[in-house]
């Protein structure tokens, strides 16, 4: 039954569910735990990427429900891709839905919308343009820094006049808001080019960890924080990165748990011209030409999206020895077709953590369903897992 916890084949400290889907395609998971204990999920659907039948879909667990409800859908702009939802629950106890609004293939031309609940997500305020810069992305959670300003990680997509988005040139950027996201100010991140999906999480002493999935294919980022604003440049980790997404969440003990693609452009046999390359692009007829090169290269498409791993920090995200795979398989990600059903990515994390200490992880399953698992932090470092080797290094 879609959307049914259930026991994970062989594994009872697990509980799977596979979410209910609206559409062909389904991508781009992220999780809110409230302090009632219901989960939200969001994601998008739709066609495929880039088409602009993409809309936001959001699901609730009610806690203690053993099934997800029916996707309700929270956006409808049929002349753009809507993509990346990202939920945020404000001091306020308001809760935010953004996401980013595009057209075709286009994410230059993307700018970032939002949707306010005062009732938990039960019901939605009006769309509203929170940043309208073209080529603001989101994928993130705002989160609260210690002085109580609101930080929104973006990353800038940007291009030539006459080039054609394929992620060349992308930066990081942080958004800062001390009047509750009335207004903000921007910060970049120096020597960014390339680390995307910022995600900040606040440490134990109070300064900030940001990671960052790499166009490059090649490691994850990290740099960090005193106060949001000043930012050290992104420097490798070991662990590997495909150019696809990751995210992490600050645990209650301290300690920090990573969702992410334990592969990198090391394990691929193939490459994508672009992210869009199989969707028809009725924007430009041909008249945009192929993004240059940045300093930095050409971002690498194509690399397989799999394992899908958990990794448990307990040094501030210095090193992440505990990892144990939730999903393995080829991760065929060389087309993002859903309708004949050809792509066999496992992609795009989102992990929370509920008030009971539980992790809840979400993430796209063959870009036809969202995978939701259930785990204590625990299960990462069981002794089941002894077995696996730690992901390599790009």
């Amino acid at each position: 039954m879609p959307g049914r916890l259930h026991a994970a084949a062989g594994d009872v400290a697990r509980t799977d569910a596979y979410l209910p889907a609206a559409t062909v395609q389904c991508h781009a998971a992220n999780l809110l735990a409230l302090v009632n204990g219901d989960v939200l999920c969001a994601w998008f659907g739709g066609t495929q990427e880039g088409v602009p039948d993409i809309s936001v879909y959001l699901s609730r667990l009610t806690n203690g429900s053993e099934t997800w409800s029916e996707p309700v859908r929270l956006s409808d702009d049929p002349t753009r891709s809507e993509q990346n939802p990202v939920l945020f629950a404000a001091p306020n106890g308001e809760i935010w839905l953004i996401y980013t609004a595009q057209l075709s293939g286009h994410q230059n031309t993307s700018i970032v919308r939002r949707r306010v609940s005062t009732d938990q997500g039960r019901s939605w305020g009006p769309i509203e343009t929170l940043f309208d810069r073209p080529g603001t992305f989101v994928r993130q959670p705002i989160v609260v820094a210690r002085d109580g300003a609101w930080l929104c990680p973006v990353f800038l997509c940007r291009v030539q006049p006459g080039e054609r988005w394929s992620g060349n040139d992308d930066v990081s950027v942080v958004m800062r808001s001390t009047d509750n996201g009335a207004s903000w100010t921007e910060h970049t991140v120096p020597a960014s080019v390339g680390c995307v999906h910022m995600n900040i999480q606040p440490l134990a002493d109070g300064s900030l960890l940001a990671l960052y999935r790499s166009r490059w294919a090649d490691h994850i980022y990290a740099s960090r924080s005193d106060d949001g604003m000043t930012w050290s440049a992104p420097q490798a980790l070991a662990l590997p990165n495909n150019n696809s997404s990751i995210q992490f969440v600050a645990l209650a003990n301290g300690h920090l748990g990573l969702v992410f693609n334990a592969s990198s452009a090391a394990q691929s046999t193939g490459r994508r011209a672009s992210l869009y390359d199989d969707i028809e692009d009725s924007e430009d007829s041909g008249e945009l030409v192929t993004q240059a090169a940045s300093a930095h290269g050409t971002a690498f498409w194509g690399a397989p999206r799999a394992p899908m791993t958990l990794a448990i920090s307990t040094d501030g995200g210095r090193t992440w020895p505990i990892t144990r795979n939730l999903e393995t398989g080829d991760g065929y990600c060389m087309t993002n077709n859903s309708t004949d059903k050809l792509n066999r990515e496992f992609s795009y994390p989102s992990i929370a953590q509920s008030p009971d200490g539980r992790l809840h992880i979400a993430y796209t399953y063959f870009r036809q369903r969202i995978k939701y698992v259930s785990v204590a932090e625990e299960w990462a470092s069981a002794a089941s897992a002894a077995s696996q080797p730690a992901p390599a290094a790009a």
